[in-house]
This record gives C-alpha cells, structure tokens and sequence, in this order.
C-alpha cells in the first residue's frame, strides 16, 4: 500500500470517528434528559401564598379583673370611730377593745395625749371629739362606780372615781335606758328592735370629759 492511500484512510477513520463523538452541547443537555422533559425542581415557581396573621384571630391579652365596688348602700366610716381604733392600738391600757370593759379615765387625759397627737395623726379638734365619744355610752358608765380606779395612759392608777361622779353616770345611764324604753313603745311593728338598741345623741355628759355619742368599737 502507497503512501498517498495510507493518507486517505487516516482521513476516513478520522471522519468516522467525529461523527460518533456526541457534541459538547448534548452533554451540557444531559441532566435535562434524565428528567424527561421535567422542569428542575429549583426551577418551579413557589406557588404557595404567604399567610398573613388576622389580627382579629390572634387571642388578645386577657384583661385584669375589675376591682369589686363597695355596696351602693354602705354606710360612710364614722372618722371618729378611726381616730378611737388609733387610741385603743396606741394606748390599749386606756383604751381597751369591745367586748372587753371600759376602764375609768384619769381627770385631764386629754392634756396627756396632748403630747402624742403627731404620732397619732390627729388633731386637738379631733382628739378631743374622740375622747368626748369615748366617755359615753354605757360601757363607760357602767365602769364609773364610786370609788372605782381611773387609769393613766399606761394603764396604771391614776385616781378615784368620786361618789358625784358614780350618781352622775348613774343618772346618765337610767335616762339612756328611759329613752330607749320610750322609743320602744312609738316605734312602728316593723322596727321595734332597731328602736330598743339605739341610743340619742343628746345627754348631759360628766364635767371631766363631755360626750356626744358611743361608737361601734371593734
């Protein structure tokens, strides 16, 4: 064999061999082919709607609680019967709680809780109204027998009752009960036993302390 026909069938295979080679773009195309026709899955649109919280869904915070309101039909705190609940934790000795007695109280006890009106938070006007309310009713006078002790601040002996003054609450006592008795007789069915427990205001009161009314001591 010649050299020029040697030439030529290196020309042939070389021509043969390039047309079974696969083009670089049908590599580039092969994953495309694996997925049939499928679209890469990167690829897709998101189709899904982005869900926006409803405000009015949500569970909104809870609410405090009310705070409960007093009865319509309370009655107001006497300021009295305060400044008296100040006294009795203040000077308990003097001033004892119900249903405990009532003790006596030494002539001019008022002058000795002069000193201590700023730590009781009162004034002289209403310390002397709660030493007047304190001095009546019959708790008190029923304690103002003849010769009974009268007490200090402290609890201790400061005095004697006298025999004026015995006969003086004595009296005080009998017209409260006259009164309570005769309102008892007026009142109405419906009332009677709220008008055989209420005491008037208006009595004479002993010279060592004036009163005006006994409150509801706790």
């Amino acid at each position: 064999m010649g050299f020029e026909q040697l030439a030529k069938l290196r020309d042939q295979l070389s021509k043969s061999a390039k047309t079974k080679a696969p083009a670089p773009a049908d590599r580039n195309r092969a994953p495309a082919a694996v997925s049939k026709g499928k679209p890469a899955a990167d690829a897709r649109p998101d189709n899904r709607a982005k869900v926006r919280p409803n405000p009015k869904s949500a569970n909104p915070a809870p609410k405090a609680a009310p705070r409960p309101k007093p009865p319509v039909n309370a009655k107001p705190v006497d300021p009295v019967v305060v400044h008296i609940g100040r006294l009795q934790k203040r000077f308990p000795e003097a001033f004892p709680k119900n249903p405990a007695p009532k003790v006596p109280l030494k002539i001019g006890i008022f002058e000795d809780l002069i000193p201590h009106i700023a730590e009781l938070k009162l004034t002289q006007p209403e310390l002397r109204d709660a030493i007047k309310v304190w001095c009546r009713g019959s708790r008190y006078w029923s304690a103002m027998t003849a010769d009974a002790i009268r007490v200090d601040l402290a609890g201790a002996e400061a005095g004697r009752v006298s025999p004026e003054d015995a006969v003086r609450a004595q009296k005080l006592e009998e017209a409260r009960v006259a009164r309570v008795a005769a309102k008892a007789q007026t009142a109405t069915p419906a009332t009677p036993a709220t008008a055989a427990t209420s005491e008037s205001p208006a009595a004479p009161a002993e010279p060592a302390q004036a009163a005006t009314s006994e409150p509801n001591e706790s």
